[in-house]
């Protein structure tokens, strides 16, 4: 089971998610792929992840996280032992998501809201301040990320299997070049 979680603002149909769906469609198993709507708050979204995480065996769970959905998962395999492969992932949006708060609109959803100190204290309930296993780790970061200092991940994950992309993008729009590196991380047998 692969658990896509997606980022700050974004939602089940974005780009990555969308490949990711596309290609495990293509190998006959697309009912192993998740990937929730998640509410703005962060509180909400981690039920709503942690709910998930429960009705599923937790031995044979991936996660996808994608930059605040990183974080997310970064939490979620500390708590309950999975792995996680992370993409341009979040290290501290408690810290830099405080630049945004105020009127905040999903950018595909449209859906409006405030950003508020509240955020910022239910994300700093689930921060991790250390690492237990880096193996359980996979970092997919890409140098030219726009909005996230890639370095922050490389140093986060130092010791876990790494892929540092020169140049790209936060959105990562060359994505589908590491799918079969992805799927072989999650356990899924490829033709």
């Amino acid at each position: 089971m692969l658990l896509y979680i997606h980022g700050f603002n974004s939602s089940p149909a974005s780009f990555k998610a969308n490949v990711l769906r596309e290609r495990l469609t293509q190998l006959g198993r697309a009912d192993e792929f998740l990937c929730p709507a998640l509410p703005h708050r962060p509180a909400q979204a981690m039920a709503l992840l942690e709910n998930m995480v429960q009705q599923h065996d937790m031995n044979n769970i991936t996660l996808i996280g994608s930059s605040l959905g990183g974080f997310y998962a970064t939490y979620l395999v500390e708590k309950y032992g999975m792995r996680a492969l992370l993409l341009n992932p979040a290290i501290a949006p408690q810290t830099g998501l405080r630049a945004y708060l105020g009127p905040q609109k999903n950018l595909y959803t449209d859906e409006a809201y405030e950003l508020t100190e509240q955020h910022i204290v239910e994300l700093e309930q689930l921060n991790v301040p250390q690492l237990s296993d880096i193996s359980r780790y996979f970092l997919i970061t890409a140098t030219g990320d726009e909005v996230l200092d890639y370095r922050e991940g490389v140093a986060r994950y130092r010791g876990a299997q790494q892929i540092i992309i020169n140049g790209s993008d936060h959105g990562m729009g060359d994505f589908a070049h590491y799918l079969d590196k992805i799927l072989v991380f999650a356990g899924v047998t490829l033709p």
